[in-house]
């Protein structure tokens, strides 16, 4: 896997969360990996006791628990248990550990973990968690100083409570933020460390803090809070990284942890003391009385265990055979909901001079050239042929990000290979074509991913019918996500990059195509707009400026870039976007193919509540809501 390397306005925060852009090189499902050991059992504070009926309240030291809500008549059922599969087993419970960010630590820890936000599995964007809403500039939970710094203020939720009662708190905020900047820790300290310490002020239902300087990568820390009265003494004893590991401090959240059987499981148990009710019905929840994740590493015997209802819902691979499997049996009860994913593939121009070693009649400078090509490509077919029809083409790469943003500006460019034909005639008759007088197109990707090599293949036709030669050069990943891509030694290429939700993600991607994040400082490898580079070792990186170095719509560009990178207005931000996104598509600097597929399954006669969340937040992001239907 080659990981995004940049400033650190988009380094790790938190965890799972991390919202950091990665070239997706791994293959079409990606990799896995499993921790094994012996079969034993961790076993946590005493488990709360499984009850059928309405869970009530429980009296606890310091505050009392909300009360519990009577459920209507026709409420939803309480009890039962859910079994999750998964096919990796967490290297440590710990979401601060070495290993803590790991996806199944988040996965798991959605029922016990509390913080300041989650991902809504419905529209996938940021929803308040612990607190009463999401600060903003228009709320007033977000203040821009005189002096330039950035205040953040948080109301947390009146009900908050932890599994022992105790008040969810302002104390528990500062202790957090103590505990990650602890320099004996090794916890990133990203947007952490421009917290002015003096400026933290902690109450019983509030939290306040100041940034240095303003910015909206604020908006991803404190996802997870930690009970300062369970984890305190860990941290002054020295013993917080390994005491967490296969235990886990009070819950905040609607379950328990009860106990981990080492290759094999781990079990969570409700919490009686949730301060959360249902919306729909106002009841107490959660509504079950566990939730089990077993761990199944082989794909094969994952899907067998669903059959077989062994286990109650799965995220299977994201390949179009594991999915039509499943699919098959939906006439049974069961639901497969396939979404796009954070992974959006794209196809690509290179502007540096290091494209004429692959190509030396490269027209990528030529707008006539870049619409002829996004015009070209039958983006309905790559997606019948790649993912069988599953989920829609691209029109913008927002949509990945924030579906509500997007304007789905590349829908401009329409599969039309007449177009493309008018478009190539009237280039070719200002400039000098290829060597037969029309455009010669050299494509490059990688050769160990199967729909890549399948997307090379569906060229042949499409460039032909709009009038181009083509070719097709392909590379293994090592290479390509090396050499050739630090360097620029392609013509048109294609790979892949993730989203993840909220704005600190989608002003972060911009700098992919920002003129002053040229390699090797920055990641802008299509050398859009860049400067010539001169004395970077090694040698490869040297190149004159790009081809695209005078075109006015670069300064518009930075200037949109650096105006969103210097505020945190969510109005100002959204204009900011679509200016952006308008430029690149208006531009055809690179055009958006398809999100990967993601897969939920689920046995939708005996489970309710369940909606697949393809974020990193996952599908137990509302697993409080999860209820038996057969009971």
């Amino acid at each position: 896997m080659r990981f995004f390397r940049r400033n650190r306005a988009i380094k790790i925060v938190g965890l799972l969360f991390a919202f950091a852009l990665i070239a997706a090189a791994c293959g079409d499902t990606g990799g896995t990996t499993t921790t094994e050991g012996d079969v034993t059992q961790t076993t946590a504070a005493p488990a709360t006791t499984a009850t059928t009926a309405a869970p009530g309240t429980t009296a606890a030291t310091g505050t009392t628990a909300p009360p519990a809500t009577e459920p209507p008549a026709e409420g939803k059922p309480y009890g039962g248990e859910v079994v999750v599969g998964d096919s990796q087993e967490p290297p440590t419970l710990n979401v601060f550990a070495p290993g803590g960010d790991n996806k199944i630590v988040s996965t798991i820890g959605n029922g016990y973990f509390t913080g300041v936000f989650d991902v809504d599995g419905f529209t996938l964007e940021l929803i308040p968690e612990v607190v009463t809403e999401l600060p903003t500039v228009e709320n007033g939970g977000i203040v821009i100083n005189e002096d330039g710094t950035e205040t953040i203020k948080y109301q947390i939720v009146d009900a908050a409570v932890w599994a022992d009662g105790q008040l969810i708190s302002g104390d528990d905020f500062a202790f957090t933020y103590e505990t990650i900047m602890n320099p004996d820790l090794p916890i990133d300290k990203t947007v952490y460390e421009d917290i002015i310490p003096e400026s933290v002020v902690a109450g019983p239902k509030t939290f306040e803090f100041t940034l240095a300087t303003p910015t909206v990568q604020a908006e991803l820390i404190f996802l997870q809070i930690m009970p300062k009265h369970d984890v305190e003494a860990s941290v002054q004893d020295g013993t917080f990284i390994d005491a967490w590991n296969e235990n886990m401090w009070v819950s905040g959240g609607p379950f328990v942890f009860d106990q981990w059987a080492k290759g094999e499981f781990v079990k969570l148990v409700r919490n009686d003391n949730y301060w959360k009710s249902d919306p729909e019905t106002g009841q107490q929840l959660p509504y079950l009385d566990s939730v089990v994740f077993r761990f199944i590493p082989e794909s094969s015997s994952m899907t067998n265990a669903f059959r077989a209802r062994e286990i109650d819902m799965m995220n299977p691979d994201p390949t179009i055979g594991a999915i039509e499997e499943l699919q098959a049996l939906e006439p049974e009860g069961a639901a497969v909901e396939v979404l796009r994913g954070p992974i959006w593939e794209h196809v690509n121009f290179q502007f540096g001079d290091n494209r004429f070693t692959r190509n030396p009649n490269s027209l990528n400078e030529h707008l006539l050239y870049r619409q002829a090509v996004a015009h070209a490509l039958d983006k309905v077919k790559i997606v019948d042929e790649i993912l069988k029809g599953q989920v829609e083409p691209l029109d913008s790469y927002v949509e990945v990000f924030s579906p509500t943003l997007s304007q789905g500006s590349w829908a401009q460019y329409d599969y039309n290979p007449e177009r493309a034909q008018e478009l190539v005639d009237e280039l070719c008759g200002e400039v000098e074509c290829g060597p037969n007088g029309v455009p010669f197109v050299i494509f490059s990707t990688t050769s160990n991913n199967e729909a890549r090599v399948t997307l090379s293949q569906l060229f042949i036709e499409m460039f032909a019918d709009a009038g181009m030669e083509y070719e097709a050069q392909l590379e293994d990943s090592s290479l390509f996500f090396g050499e050739t891509l630090d360097f620029g030694n392609w013509d048109l290429g294609e790979w892949a990059w993730s989203s993840t939700p909220g704005f600190s993600a989608l002003i972060g991607i911009h700098d992919l195509w920002w003129s002053g994040a040229a390699p090797p400082n920055g990641q802008n490898v299509y050398r859009i707009c860049t400067p010539e580079i001169s004395g970077a070792d090694p040698d490869g990186y040297n190149q004159g400026a790009s081809s695209l170095i005078d075109e006015p719509w670069c300064d518009e560009y930075s200037a949109a870039r650096d105006a969103a990178n210097a505020t945190v207005d969510v109005t100002e931000l959204e204009t900011l976007v679509a200016q952006m996104e308008s430029i690149l598509a208006d531009n055809a600097v690179f055009i958006p193919l398809y999100a990967r597929l993601d897969p939920g399954a689920v046995w939708a006669d005996e489970v309710g509540g369940y909606k697949h969340n393809p974020s990193q937040a996952g599908d137990t992001w509302n697993m409080e809501e999860w209820y038996r239907l057969d009971l």
